[in-house]
């Protein structure tokens, strides 16, 4: 038969056996995928992201910061002397810096209470950020609870539990660039997955914590 139809079409029989050879190499693939196991019988590393000196580098400069604005603010509330600008001093080629009074209250007030935020947004959003930097993603045996371990601003590690129906991955493992945000249900912000990591076992995460859920379920 196979020479029947390579004498009346010579070209067009490699083609297709060669589409039949990859649909069905494809099919099994696919149902390869769709029967992982969840169930394991012992506990596996997820995800890991091994960078400690870049949280402590970026929490010292995020100290070193707050430490400068608040002695800033400090100098600006109580140091400033007031010193009122003499209108027959004043010109038209005088600079605008010359013409004001930076020990006058509202100034000081103004300029102190800049600084306090300054400093303190600085370190707020980089211990928020490390705080919620997964270090390791860790399914328990079982396959129903995940641990999220991640980074603390004085190198230590902290653990959490969650039950895996109250996870939900943001969006697909290979559509990421940089970060991959995982949210947890009742928590404000996100967790976060540096892509420069390594996903230890991928086609389990993609079946577990890698899944879009939804908690519609779960609120009252």
């Amino acid at each position: 038969m196979i020479s029947l139809f390579t004498k009346f079409f010579p070209t067009r029989l490699p083609l297709l056996l060669n589409r039949c050879v990859k649909s069905r190499a494809f099919s099994a693939k696919s149902s390869s995928i769709a029967e992982v196991n969840t169930k394991i019988v012992k506990d596996v590393i997820l995800f890991s992201y091994e960078n400690p000196r870049f949280f402590r580098l970026m929490n010292f400069f995020a100290i070193s910061q707050y430490v400068f604005w608040g002695y800033f603010a400090h100098f600006c509330f109580f140091e400033v002397k007031n010193t009122p600008v003499k209108k027959d001093e004043i010109s038209k080629d005088t600079p605008w810096y010359l013409k004001i009074n930076l020990g006058d209250p509202t100034y000081r007030r103004i300029l102190g209470t800049t600084s306090l935020l300054v400093g303190f947004s600085t370190i707020a959003i980089t211990w928020m950020y490390t705080l919620r930097s997964v270090r390791y993603l860790v399914l328990h045996k079982g396959g129903n609870v995940v641990s999220f371990v991640t980074y603390t601003p004085f190198g230590h590690n902290r653990i959490m539990k969650v039950d895996l129906p109250y996870v939900s991955c943001a969006e697909g493992r290979n559509s990421s660039r940089v970060l991959l945000p995982i949210k947890v249900y009742n928590r404000t912000w996100y967790y976060l997955l540096d892509m420069r990591g390594e996903f230890r076992n991928p086609t389990l995460f993609d079946h577990t914590a890698g899944l879009k859920r939804s908690f519609s379920a779960h609120k009252k």
